[in-house]
């Protein structure tokens, strides 16, 4: 139990310091994009990059590789996080479950229904539904880090847990939702390279060169069937087994998790927060916040992540049905509900893809909405769990 409690706390270690990270990639996009320099940025994200391997051929701008095939990685560990959870964490009783998973559904729920609310008239904007609803675990966990020790370990899970939930919730809405005109063929070739990933795990193979060469060739017919390619990665992330329960860390999946925590952390992820945090405030006015788009974005995170997530909590815990976690009580919780309002990451990605198709441009207007959300529930949650830890540590 000791050495299950030290790697969660390694865990913590690297996503909060990839938290800070991710601040420091935000803002520099926000500095580059407002500067002299933003014609630079923005022909960085256009630099034309292209692989071709016989007739297959990927011919992508630069933008488009970091959101489609680097965010595959990320996915890929999230797969990974969750097939553990479930094994051998906090995912794997019915008790543990029901808390974290009832909270990532208020989460989601509610942040969406302020944004249909908001944009109801608005016609093509309602394919943004889903951008307020994600959290983004990296920055959260970055943010509740600079509390120090004083921040109850159980906390720190919950909110990783309700991550995970949030992330599993988000595959499913790109998978279902904003997935373009389909492939038939490509789909059909990437459902056998999906069996391929199934039989070895079935057969026990524990060769990582395996379930990577496979997983590459079902990104690639992911990606050319409509479908969006880090859907791969959540599948190989899956796959890869766990050979021992009782040690997960030393196994194909826990030391591929092992492995990768830093390069998410400390380079995919900021790197994607550079290349898509860069809002342009030149010309933005007050119509331009109050703009359905951002402002349905902005108050989903803000407004309805901590009410969709902590009326969740208050329900389960008053019931009965499930006890809060380990150190904390009611105002901490309340305090993690803000956190989750932070969705930077995950909004931005699906920011990306509910107004790719179609003669519109939102992008403007889905960065500075989940920019404004995101710092509101940043800022505050800080403010509030550290004026909590301030009351419970002087009673």
């Amino acid at each position: 139990m000791q050495e299950y409690i030290q790697s969660i706390r390694e865990f913590l270690k690297f996503e909060a310091a990839g938290g800070i990270l991710l601040m420091g990639a935000s803002a520099l996009a926000l500095v580059v994009a407002n500067s002299p320099l933003s014609g630079f940025y923005q022909a960085f994200l256009d630099l034309p990059v292209a692989v071709q391997v016989g007739a297959l051929s990927l011919d992508k701008p630069l933008l488009l590789w970091i959101n489609d095939g680097l965010m595959a990685v990320f996915f890929l560990l999230i797969g990974l996080e969750l097939k553990r959870e479930m094994m051998t964490g906090e995912l794997r009783s019915r008790d543990q479950i029901l808390l974290p998973a009832v909270a990532a559904a208020g989460g989601f729920a509610v942040p969406a229904a302020i944004y249909v609310w908001i944009n109801w008239d608005h016609g093509n904007a309602l394919n943004g539904w889903a951008i307020p609803a994600a959290t983004d675990i990296a920055f959260a966990l970055g943010v509740l880090a600079l509390l120090g020790k004083r921040v109850p370990l159980g906390l720190k899970v919950f909110l990783t847990s309700v991550a995970i939930f949030d992330d599993l919730a988000a595959i499913v809405t790109i998978a279902v939702f904003y997935t373009a005109d389909l492939s038939w063929s490509s789909l059909a070739l990437a459902a056998v390279f999906g069996v391929a990933l199934l039989i070895l795990n079935r057969r026990g193979v524990t060769s990582r060169a395996a379930y990577v060469l496979v997983g590459i060739a079902l990104w690639v017919c992911v990606l050319k069937s409509g479908v969006h390619a880090t859907v791969a990665g959540i599948c190989v992330g899956l796959a890869i087994p766990f050979t021992d329960p009782r040690d997960p860390e030393n196994s194909p999946a826990g030391e591929t998790e092992h492995e990768l925590h830093p390069w998410v952390a400390y380079a995919i992820l900021p790197l994607f927060a550079f290349a898509n945090a860069g809002v342009d405030f030149s010309g933005v006015g007050l119509d331009g916040l109050l703009h359905p788009v951002p402002l349905g974005i902005a108050l989903g995170l803000f407004i309805g992540k901590q009410v969709g997530v902590f009326g969740a909590v208050l329900l389960v815990v008053k019931t009965g049905l499930a006890r809060l976690p380990q150190g904390a009580d009611l105002g901490l919780m309340y305090g993690v509900a803000l956190l989750t309002g932070i969705g930077f990451t995950m909004s931005l990605f699906i920011g990306t893809l509910a107004f790719e198709h179609g003669d519109f441009d939102y992008a403007a207007g889905v960065r500075l909405g989940v920019f404004l959300g995101s710092m509101l529930a940043a800022l505050a949650g800080y403010a509030f769990i550290r004026l909590r830890l301030r009351r419970l540590g002087s009673t």
